[in-house]
């Protein structure tokens, strides 16, 4: 990363940061607070820990801000850990301030509240002897946080408060119990100010990072750790987004839609779901570009406004494409089974293309261009395996040629996707060569082959999903000693999980072939009622017949999986 992102990157305690007048905000809209006990568990137990060894120290990860001026900073990612030091701290004061009340050294104590809370909670306005803030919190968590725990007062209805202000207050709740549950610290002045003034301030460390603006912000979520990075990503854009637009009634109406589109696209998939619908217009967009090119895009009230309309449109298709009982596939069987299918796949890079089409096509060749995208997919991805990022630029001529209208017909977007559609001369080599394996996410997928290959040789549907067939491994995947003499050495696990060693049998013939020999598994096979097992009617088991079996196995398959136009 440039150093010019960055106007300072260093490693600092807790008292260091929040010490010298500093103040900390977090954007009104921001997430709010979201931890819970298990949190709170893991850091009590890691101060604990600490009280007895000096030395030791804690690193609390990275806190990334930016610098509004040089003792005002908003917090960009880590509100989370800071919002929760600061209620510690206010925690500890609290039981400092039930010990000055009940007479236990009451004027050091009282001297003890007063140094701890100019250092790590605010100062004291002298007219009207309420506290100030070193930290403020989002819009939903900012007017309890100060009403209340910075003052050090009990809401009246604690279970009836919102759900985040309802978590900060079991946080406040949670340290001042466990404090009050630890004799040693709980009843002496002395050890409460040391565990705050010491432990908490003194051995938490932080990476700091402070950055100039928001682009650099989001910059630095790409070149951090990957744990949470959609979830920070999400919050960046929108605070973009919401930093465009003035007046509380526009504000209202924009997380009214904002919170509508997270609901069905998921906060963790937003980003995801932001970079298809851009890919209708725009030639190979990045992750790491999404938020520059929303500043870059998106500057006025107006322009905020017409984005969210557009992504609210097509949010629920995003959700529908993964999801096969959704609403917009019910009535439409074809439909249901693609959307399936693709599923299955986890094949998402074709989704401009179907979010292109969606609104351009009549139903028909929508479902149409659904059983294509299953084909490309199946081909290009399953079996052959290809370098996936060959896929977006081709994806994107195909959905901006649709979006403005040079491709109106489903053929047209076939000649455009030619390039990514495997021949079927390669994919049957691919094919005669596939291994998959039968456990995992694979079992689905082999089961889901299979079944369709059943289809084709006995007319018959065969749901993978519902169909009670197992998947029966001829040579099996743990043999006994009869099977060395046809599979010695390393041999079995080289044809094991290949394709033409595998059929679909019924659960008790299943179970009665187990690891017998072959022809007594034959003998088995001839009774089921898959057609697929019914002609295995050879006599030896070898690997040169599961690659025959294989190769008749790809040319159905070509059938199976092929463009309507090729």
């Amino acid at each position: 990363m440039p150093k010019t992102n960055l106007l300072n990157t260093r490693t600092t305690n807790f008292v260091e940061l929040i010490g010298n007048g500093k103040v900390y905000r977090v954007p009104p809209y921001q997430r709010d607070y979201s931890w819970k006990e298990e949190h709170w568990e893991d850091l009590w137990n890691d101060v604990v820990a600490m009280i007895h060894d000096k030395d030791d120290i804690h690193y609390m990860g990275a806190l990334v801000v930016e610098g509004k001026s040089d003792r005002e900073f908003l917090v960009i990612d880590g509100q989370q850990r800071i919002a929760t030091l600061s209620i510690l701290a206010l925690a500890v004061i609290r039981q400092l301030t039930v010990l000055k009340e009940g007479g236990v050294d009451t004027d050091d104590n009282a001297k003890r509240i007063e140094a701890l809370r100019a250092r790590f909670v605010g100062e004291t306005d002298p007219a009207s002897l309420i506290y100030s803030s070193k930290l403020f919190l989002n819009a939903s968590n900012n007017d309890f946080y100060q009403d209340y725990l910075v003052q050090l007062r009990e809401p009246l209805t604690p279970k009836r408060l919102p759900i985040s202000n309802r978590l900060l207050w079991e946080a406040y709740t949670y340290f001042g119990r466990k404090i009050s549950e630890s004799e040693d610290i709980a009843n002496t002045g002395q050890a409460l100010a040391t565990l705050l003034n010491e432990t908490v301030a003194r051995q938490l460390l932080f990476i700091l990072i402070v950055v100039e603006d928001e682009l650099n912000a989001y910059t630095v979520f790409e070149t951090l750790n990957a744990r949470g990075l959609e979830l920070s990503a999400t919050d960046l854009l929108k605070n973009y987004l919401f930093s465009r637009v003035a007046g509380a009634q526009h504000l209202e109406a924009l997380q009214r839609r904002w919170q509508q589109i997270i609901l069905t696209v998921g906060q963790e998939k937003f980003p995801e779901f932001l970079r298809y619908y851009l890919m209708c217009s725009h030639r190979q967009v990045r992750r790491q570009r999404l938020f520059k090119m929303m500043r870059d895009t998106v500057k006025t009230d107006v322009q905020v406004f017409a984005l969210i309309e557009e992504l609210a449109r097509y949010a629920e298709l995003f959700a529908a494409l993964s999801d096969q009982h959704h609403q917009y596939w019910q009535g439409n069987r074809d439909q249901k089974q693609h959307v399936r299918d693709l599923a299955l796949f986890r094949v998402r890079q074709i989704y401009p293309v179907l979010f292109a089409a969606y609104y351009k096509f009549d139903q028909y060749d929508f479902t149409r261009l659904l059983k294509l995208a299953v084909a490309v997919s199946f081909r290009y991805s399953i079996v052959c395996g290809l370098n996936t990022n060959e896929l977006e630029p081709v994806y994107h001529a195909a959905a901006k040629g649709i979006m403005d209208g040079a491709l109106c017909s489903v053929k047209q977007v076939f000649e455009t996707l030619r390039p990514v559609y495997i021949t079927d001369i390669k994919f049957k080599q691919d094919f005669a060569l596939a291994k998959l394996e039968t456990s995992g996410q694979g079992k689905k997928l082999v089961k889901y082959v299979l079944c369709r290959l059943e289809e084709k040789l006995s007319g018959r549907e065969c749901n993978f999903e519902t169909d009670p067939a197992t998947v029966e491994h001829i040579l099996p995947e743990n043999p006994p000693s009869l099977w060395d003499e046809a599979f010695p050495g390393d041999m079995l696990m080289q044809y094991v999980y290949r394709l033409g060693n595998l059929t679909l049998l019924e659960f008790k013939q299943n179970k009665s072939a187990g690891t017998r020999c072959f022809v007594e598994k034959k003998a088995i096979y001839r009774s089921s009622g898959y057609r697929m097992a019914q002609t295995i009617d050879v006599d030896e088991w070898l690997p040169a017949t599961i690659e025959q079996r294989q190769s008749l196995m790809a040319d159905l398959a070509a059938q199976i999986w092929r463009a309507d136009f090729s």
